[in-house]
């Protein structure tokens, strides 16, 4: 997908982690952070700034500092200082803009038995003006959400996966 956008000449911008989990393949810009808070920061500059393409943003708190060390009061307020943030997130959404927000993997804080990944399915939600509120099921491949992007910018995808997006 990062590299299908890139090759259509679109922006591919990663901020945290995603530069080293893709290893650059796709991204043409990318900027490191020191957690949750500066990567928030980083995706509210980010927003300001007019381009076309992608703006790629992990958030690697919930799973380093919480998820794995079974931390549940952290992972408690992390979500509550993103809920904090997601106000001015979606304020500076433009009309055509989608706001996408999923997880790599399940990384339950509350789980015992082991530190390692913890569920099979991740939550995945889709915000933006003419999509329609509802239940998309259970997908059968992360996949979908690649394809979701590359159809929202009329790409077809060279991936597996199926678009969400309207017809």
């Amino acid at each position: 997908m990062l590299d299908q956008l890139s090759q259509a000449g679109k922006t591919v911008i990663a901020v945290g982690k995603i530069q080293d989990i893709f290893a650059g393949k796709g991204i043409t810009e990318h900027v490191y952070t020191g957690g949750n808070a500066e990567g928030i920061e980083r995706t509210l500059e980010y927003l300001d700034r007019d381009f076309e393409g992608l703006c790629f943003v992990n958030l690697v708190d919930y799973d380093m500092l919480y998820g794995h060390r079974r931390d549940v009061e952290g992972y408690a307020r992390a979500l509550t200082a993103f809920d904090e943030k997601l106000p001015l997130i979606l304020e500076k959404l433009g009309p055509e803009d989608l706001l996408m927000i999923t997880a790599d993997h399940g990384c339950d804080p509350a789980y015992t038995r082991t530190t390692d990944h913890t569920r099979e399915y991740t939550p995945f939600l889709l915000y933006g003006q003419g999509i329609v509120p509802g239940n998309m099921g259970t997908r059968d491949t992360f996949a979908d959400i690649g394809a979701t992007v590359l159809q929202y910018f009329g790409i077809t995808p060279q991936i597996a996966g199926e678009g969400l997006l309207p017809h």
